[in-house]
């Protein structure tokens, strides 16, 4: 999935990488966060998923960062969504945070390795084993897919 946006439940928790005294070699006090993800990028990384063939499983969204290392409930999968969140991760938003305020350009790919569990009648369950299955399938077409993309930011920087 191309991240488009992002949920902090830390941030909204008060957890905030930023937090502490600032260092205004690296960035402002207060950093926006509503151009997180630069739309040239994910608009790049479409095209290379669509010259690879693989429109059919990708994805654009809005990640929510969640503590873990449990996966979430039912009842959590449900808020998660009715929030506007369409994965779930532990990860990857604290660190564009950081990009950011250190006036880095972003482009978020996660690489989403389970369903949630949104129904109490489900037989599914969230598992490491499959996380870690779905991670080797997938494996290869995300290599292909960063390679081909970084090809293009070259062409790009190139032609600039």
């Amino acid at each position: 999935m191309f991240i488009r946006d992002h949920i902090s439940m830390f941030g909204l928790g008060g957890q905030n990488p930023l937090h502490g005294p600032n260092d205004e070699r690296f960035g402002v006090r207060f950093p926006s966060m509503s151009d997180a993800y630069e739309q040239d990028l994910i608009g790049l990384a479409m095209e290379s998923a669509q010259e690879l063939g693989f429109l059919s499983f990708i994805r654009e969204g809005v990640y929510c960062l969640v503590a873990g290392p449990c996966y979430e409930t039912v009842a959590e999968c449900r808020a998660l969504q009715a929030l506007g969140a369409d994965a779930v991760g532990m990860s990857t938003v604290p660190e564009v945070i950081v990009a950011r305020h250190c006036g880095l350009r972003v482009l978020g790919i996660s690489l989403i390795t389970n369903k949630a569990v949104m129904s109490y009648n489900s037989q599914e369950k969230a598992n490491h084993e499959e996380v870690l299955r779905i991670s080797v399938v997938r494996a290869e077409a995300l290599q292909k897919l960063v390679t081909h993309l970084l090809g293009k930011l070259g062409e790009s920087t190139n032609s600039a």
